[in-house]
């Protein structure tokens, strides 16, 4: 449900007028699972549509690729490049990237009323909470956490390892819906099973 509010939030700021870098920025985020400054210090020659990837010569732990989904695709081919800058989101001085999303990210977190829990209470969405996001979203979909890992470009699996417990909902749900449907198939009769 927050996802929908969100895209909807941003939409609506779109109309307004609001920075379409800084939209872009944002959406990247959420689709890729990158840190702020992987997005925010993207240049044209990174990217690899045809490969469907992000090449990184220098992040924070080292050379990585981060891998493009079809959204994600749709927000960079949609992005307006600028003559003479080398930077996929564009800052205001000629020449350089956009420095700081922090203040058009408040701006979708109000407009998407993000700051209050339904008990009222006040949360923090930070930015770095889309990447929290996207892989938590790997973890309930069932994926592996290597792949999790290799997906967010950790070099320590125990980086990782903090979506643990979201990795093994998919787990037991799989397993409760094959234990029914065999049960099922023996006949609804829980006495008939042998007991070891």
């Amino acid at each position: 449900r927050e996802f929908a509010v969100v895209g909807d939030a941003m939409r609506d700021l779109e109309k307004e007028g609001m920075n379409i870098y800084a939209l872009a920025a944002i959406r990247l985020l959420m689709f890729t699972g990158a840190r702020r400054g992987e997005i925010l210090t993207l240049e044209w020659s990174h990217v690899d549509f045809d490969r469907k990837i992000l090449f990184l010569e220098d992040s924070k732990t080292g050379k990585k690729a981060i891998h493009l989904s079809a959204p994600a695709l749709e927000v960079l081919s949609n992005i307006p490049k600028q003559k003479d800058n080398p930077y996929v989101i564009c800052g205001a001085i000629e020449g350089a990237h956009l420095v700081n999303i922090r203040k058009p990210w408040g701006h979708v977190k109000d407009k998407a009323s993000l700051k209050l829990k339904p008990d009222g209470s006040v949360v923090d969405v930070r930015l770095h909470d889309l990447r929290h996001t996207y892989a938590s979203v790997a973890a309930l979909g069932g994926m592996s956490l290597p792949v999790i890992g290799k997906l967010l470009g950790h070099t320590q699996s125990s980086t990782t390892q903090r979506y643990a417990h979201l990795a093994d909902d998919p787990l037991k749900e799989a397993n409760e819906a094959i234990g029914k449907r065999l049960h099922s198939l023996m006949g609804s009769k829980t006495n008939n099973i042998v007991q070891m």
